[in-house]
């Protein structure tokens, strides 16, 4: 069977329709500092959805029980997308990634090997016909569960080019429907990798009857370079996350391939099917659940990319935006004019601005959020989209509460030292008091929380900063805190500074409280 690439809607017949393929939660929440609980990765592969990806890879299932339970959940949701799980070329990975997708409306099982000489020698020990051999049969049994499978060469750039002509000929035979060619280390320039995709292309056996994909990190800094070099030569899929967050350097970006794909089609001769107008809500979404923040200076969604200082460079904008924008902030989703909302704004509106913003929330979630713009308003007169964006993170992914703020105290000053008091309410309806000594507020506090919960994680990060502008602006802290070699976010707002850091390192206790007892419970 022959796989058409059929060209986007709207757009000329000759422009290609590039597949794109998400790996934010999968290979982008590998990274260190990037995890996610169960329910920031669901509300991250909704947005994913809207957004418009092609192939959402939800995960690892074989990696972790909780892996698979949160790639299942995410295949029970998803509808108009394809939801992939990532297995290596082992039965057992299979099965795990098999159990994973089976309510899924679209299904794919990713499988992958490594094909060069040091992955096959110093990690699989196994020869070139060992490798051929595993790759046939691991599709062959994955395509007893599911018909949409996938092949990766693993570190496919520094294999023999003739070696993974023949190994993806094998997968394509064995039934695989795509088959993915990685730059695993982020080694390849861009001239040498277009010019290998070609080779592949024109010479694996098969190749007709199945899309070729790419998977570019970022070592170089080359990813994205490299992904469009991929599909000037042929390329079908490219694989990126939101942000470029990954493995080491990261991966592609998929708002700088999108949108350099979309401005320069008519030269790429390729386009996709993303809503770019939805690309910044998606990025910070992803920023708000790791705790990453994009750099400003980052392409397409950093707060300095539509920013203009120099003076020669403001007076041409004013004159003609165009002559130092290639492309405008509202193409990508940045609203030039937010909605300002007050103290006096009804329920509907409120839920109006959600909608545009791009979340859903159910009737429970949306009544707690809505009660707190209400408090909110009461302090700073007006709340923009910022403020609201804060508010729904703060609620709508968070980890269920086994521990709740009730109230909180602080005296300090230059002579006196710190001391913290606060209340806390458990789960089982019972309140835990406690007083203690710091160098600060914060410290003071976070040792009172530690002594109540009977843990002290590791404060690992610590960052605060104002959501908007004024002093009525509302503190933003983000929390990292390590337990048992686990990282655990945490996110807090609030327009008193000390109230959002207790609210952040709460959030994070509560994620580990939730991972721990789910651990417990298997």
């Amino acid at each position: 069977m022959k796989i058409e690439t059929t060209p986007a809607p709207g757009i000329n017949e000759t422009v290609r329709n590039i597949i794109i393929l998400d790996t934010t939660l999968r290979d982008g929440e590998q990274a260190p500092g990037c995890s996610m609980n169960p329910r920031e990765k669901l509300e991250v592969a909704r947005r994913l959805e809207k957004l418009g990806v092609d192939v959402i890879e939800a995960g690892f299932p074989a990696s972790s029980p909780g892996d698979l339970e949160s790639v299942r959940a995410i295949a029970e949701i998803v509808k108009d997308s394809t939801v992939a799980g990532l297995c290596r070329s082992l039965e057992k990975d299979i099965d795990a990634g098999r159990r994973a997708l089976e309510k899924a409306a679209h299904p794919r099982i990713h499988i992958f090997l490594a094909t060069s000489p040091i992955h096959m020698q110093w990690k699989l020990k196994m020869t070139e016909d060992q490798v051929l051999e595993q790759t046939a049969a691991a599709v062959k049994y994955a395509k007893k569960f599911c018909s949409d499978v996938e092949f990766s060469a693993e570190d496919a750039f520094r294999s023999d080019p003739d070696f993974v002509c023949t190994v993806f000929g094998a997968a394509i035979k064995a039934g695989a429907l795509t088959v993915n060619f990685p730059d695993t280390v982020g080694y390849a320039l861009p001239g040498e990798f277009g010019e290998r995709i070609r080779y592949v292309r024109e010479h694996t056996p098969g190749m007709e009857k199945a899309r070729l994909s790419v998977h570019c990190h970022n070592d170089l800094g080359l990813a994205v370079a490299n992904s469009l070099a991929a599909i000037v030569s042929g390329a079908d899929q490219a694989e990126c996350t939101l942000n470029g967050i990954g493995e080491r350097a990261g991966n592609a970006s998929l708002e700088e391939i999108v949108m350099s794909l979309r401005l320069r089609k008519e030269s790429l001769k390729a386009d996709t099917r993303i809503d770019a107008t939805r690309i910044y809500g998606a990025s910070r979404l992803v920023s708000q659940v790791t705790g990453v923040k994009v750099q400003p200076n980052k392409a397409i969604v950093g707060e300095n990319a539509f920013v203009h200082e120099a003076g020669i460079h403001q007076h041409g904008v004013m004159a003609n935006r165009e002559t130092y924008e290639i492309m405008t902030p509202e193409s990508v989703g940045i609203s030039k004019s937010q909605m300002i909302l007050g103290k006096h704004s009804g329920r509907h509106a409120f839920e109006d601005r959600l909608k545009l913003l791009g979340f859903s929330v159910d009737g429970e979630t949306l009544e707690k959020i809505f009660a707190e713009f209400k408090d909110l308003a009461d302090k700073k007169k007006t709340v923009n989209d910022r403020d609201i964006e804060a508010l729904v993170m703060g609620a709508a992914a968070a980890a269920p509460e086994t521990w709740k703020l009730d109230h909180w105290a602080v005296n300090t000053g230059s002579a006196l030292g710190a001391s913290g008091t606060i209340r806390l309410q458990h789960k089982d309806g019972a309140y835990r008091k406690l007083v203690s000594l710091g160098d600060g507020p914060i410290d003071s506090i976070y040792k009172a929380i530690n002594q109540i919960i009977g843990r002290e994680p590791e404060l690992e990060l610590y960052e605060i900063g104002a959501i908007t502008g004024g002093s009525a602006s509302q503190g933003e802290t983000m929390v990292k805190i390590v337990w048992d070699d686990r990282r655990y976010n945490g996110r807090g707002v609030s327009t008193d500074v000390i109230e959002s850091s207790i609210k952040a390192y709460l959030a994070a206790v509560n994620a580990m409280e939730y991972e721990l007892a789910r651990k417990t419970a298997e």
